[in-house]
């Protein structure tokens, strides 16, 4: 039996409407959600998604369409200092970070990942300060921002290494869409 052109185009048709998702862009997927032919997506999603996969110059390229769409607001600045901190860009990410918390100093995850940047340059006292904000902007609500604070304390209280307590290297970890954390690894 013999298929034509047609019907092995109707197989595969229905064989793709039939595979896990069908025919639909899933909203889980690689396709934006609700985005239609001719419109762009929205640059903070693409972002989270491109963070998420680990490409963080394009999630800035992203980052960057969706300030010029959406102009600079608190989203919008605080995931450009995210990339950039991603990136190893620290200067470039305070600055867009303290831009961020200037415009809503209500919002966790700038002070966040500000008390993040500054930890890893040195800057204990002014970090602990920032993860204070973010812990009482966020109303004590994320184990994060309460384990960051809890480091930034113990640095403070013990600056010079002992026995129990010795940190070297500061990890900055991914949590979630934008949030970071210190890990210490111990010597």
């Amino acid at each position: 039996m013999k298929l034509r052109p047609l019907g092995i185009s109707l197989v595969m048709f229905f064989l793709a409407a039939c595979a896990t998702g069908g025919l639909n862009r899933s909203p889980d997927g690689v396709f934006a959600p609700g985005v239609a032919r001719g419109e762009s997506a929205d640059g903070l999603i693409v972002g989270h998604r491109l963070m998420a996969a680990g490409e963080y110059e394009l999630a800035l390229k992203a980052y960057n369409r969706a300030a010029a769409q959406q102009g600079l607001n608190v989203d919008t600045m605080s995931a450009i200092g995210s990339a950039n901190l991603n990136l190893g860009r620290l200067g470039q990410a305070e600055r867009w970070l303290r831009r961020a918390v200037e415009e809503d100093p209500t919002f966790p995850p700038a002070w966040n990942n500000l008390g993040v940047i500054l930890m890893e340059r040195g800057n204990v006292s002014e970090a602990s300060e920032v993860f204070r904000r973010a812990f009482a902007a966020d109303n004590g609500n994320s184990d994060e921002i309460r384990d960051n604070l809890r480091l930034a304390l113990a640095k403070l209280e013990n600056p010079i290494n002992n026995d129990e307590q010795e940190y070297q290297n500061f990890n900055l970890i991914r949590r979630g869409a934008g949030d970071f954390v210190l890990m210490s690894e111990p010597l």
